[in-house]
């Protein structure tokens, strides 16, 4: 599985670690993500991530 960066801040989510503090157990592919997820540090939407 991919890791993706936020473009905005440079947050990188981790599909091995995933998201605790929104409820996304590790193992989540991004491409899984709910399209409401955003990103934890800067609330940036999904589309504002690039594959790294």
């Amino acid at each position: 599985m991919d890791s993706y960066r936020c473009m905005l801040c440079g947050y990188i989510y981790n599909p091995a670690i995933g998201d605790a503090g929104q409820g996304i157990k590790a193992g989540t592919a991004f491409e899984d993500l709910p399209d409401t997820w955003k990103c934890p540090r800067c609330k940036a939407p999904k589309s504002r991530f690039k594959k790294v």
